[in-house]
């Protein structure tokens, strides 16, 4: 059986293996005093390590391979960084190994002190055809391990969107309204125009955006035309409104000197109330009833505050059209329920989150946390598996946590590196 090496990191990091009795591979005793820090880092993969070979105490790092031979495939033998490496663990010793000055590193070879039950479980759990591996497990995890592990995931989850956000606060030039107004777009363009929509609301600074916050038509006529919604085209029906924001953009986009985006908006497979031109008119509304938006909901404390602030309704015109020269059903086209959860959870929470992150403020980001704990569950594909398997989702802070464990753990099968997994797998010692 040959294995990951990620498991054998798991295997040192949590000292599965016999420990009595060792000897290197060269036939010296050896004892591990301190197996070392796992380092995510570039490096050894155990740092600040200790281990005693024939009474004589070595302090360094350790490095983990398949095979001995992997230390010079990386090219190890003339990295200076690994000098400090004082043990290599392998699977399978296929040579011997020297560091930069030509030193030999002692070696240990651990298939053989790997016990059954470990190998056993793991196997299960990587050849299991279900989505989630470890269906037939979870009825017997404890819930406490649960909570704590469905907490760490959220939290992961809002520093994986915090590092998006840095970078694109870096790329705004260090203007947190800027990043909002980026975001905002990108969560009203949903899945299929989102990037349709943040490349707009990038082609248009916040500053040219304030200098019509009176005036919707022109908010609506550069929104729109940078987003290449007003363009004359055989497949959509001019009407006086639609010329009217043509005409208006061609006077704003000469007067700016803007650029429209290359995508075009898609309308295929989506409900009317999700077209790109409702989304885009209700944008358009939201920024002409903001003023310093980000300010704004930075110093508010009441989530329903900013609920109310989000749910905004289109310009009279929208009231009987889904797209522009066909008449519809007279219906008012206000920010549902659900979309202003959706940008709670996906725009406002994340950055808020990213900025007190940033400027170290816990006090707002406890708020953020404290906001997810009030919105109601998100309902998806994966959230339903998870019901499924009777697995509790009673608010967005749970919702947020399972998603992430869906797409970076379960997906991946990623189990050694989950509280789960790692219960699951540790519970057949006593099997």
């Amino acid at each position: 059986m040959l294995v990951p090496e990620k498991l054998l990191h798991y295997i040192w990091q949590h000292q599965y293996y016999q420990h009595t009795n060792l000897s290197t591979d060269e036939g010296e005793s050896l004892t591990i005093l301190n197996a070392g820090i796992y380092n995510l880092n570039q490096g050894p993969d155990f740092t600040d390590a200790s281990i005693r070979i024939n009474n004589i105490k070595l302090v360094g790092n350790i490095e983990i391979h398949l095979n001995s031979s992997d230390w010079d495939i990386h090219k190890h033998e003339s990295d200076a960084n690994y000098n400090t490496v004082v043990l290599h663990i392998v699977w399978n010793n296929d040579t011997v190994i020297k560091n930069k000055n030509g030193q030999i590193i002692p070696q240990l070879t651990i298939s053989n002190l790997i016990p059954k039950w470990l190998l056993d479980r793991y196997t299960l759990l990587m050849n299991a055809p279900d989505t989630l591996p470890c269906s037939s497990f979870l009825p017997y995890i404890k819930p406490i391990i649960w909570t704590s592990w469905k907490e760490r995931l959220t939290i992961e989850r809002l520093e994986e969107k915090t590092t998006i956000i840095l970078s694109l606060y870096e790329e705004s030039k260090h203007h947190w309204e800027e990043v909002l107004w980026w975001m905002l777009a990108k969560n009203f363009g949903l899945k299929l125009n989102d990037e349709l929509f943040i490349q707009m609301a990038k082609s248009i600074p916040v500053n040219i955006l304030a200098k019509h916050k009176n005036q919707l038509f022109q908010i609506e006529a550069l929104l729109m035309g940078q987003a290449n919604l007003l363009n004359e085209d055989s497949s959509t029906i001019d009407d006086e409104d639609r010329i009217k924001l043509r005409r208006e953009y061609t006077y704003l986009n000469q007067k700016y000197s803007l650029t429209p985006v290359v995508l075009m908006p898609v309308f295929l497979r989506m409900r009317p109330s999700g077209f790109p031109t409702i989304r885009m008119a209700q944008l358009a509304m939201l920024v002409q009833q903001s003023k310093h938006l980000f300010s704004t909901i930075k110093e508010t404390k009441d989530i329903k505050l900013i609920k109310k602030i989000l749910k905004v309704k289109t310009s009279l015109y929208w009231n009987n059209h889904y797209i522009f020269g066909k008449e519809s059903v007279e219906r008012v086209k206000e920010v549902g329920d659900d979309m202003v959860d959706n940008i709670l959870i996906n725009t406002i929470i994340p950055i808020l989150f990213a900025y007190a992150k940033f400027v170290k403020d816990d006090v707002i980001k406890d708020r953020m946390i404290n906001w997810l704990t009030q919105i109601e569950p998100e309902n998806n594909y994966i959230l339903t598996s998870w019901l499924k398997e009777g697995i509790e989702n009673d608010n967005a802070f749970d919702s947020q946590g399972l998603i992430q464990l869906r797409m970076h753990y379960c997906d991946k099968k990623r189990c050694m590196e989950c509280a789960i997994g790692n219960s699951i797998i540790t519970s057949a010692k006593n099997n």
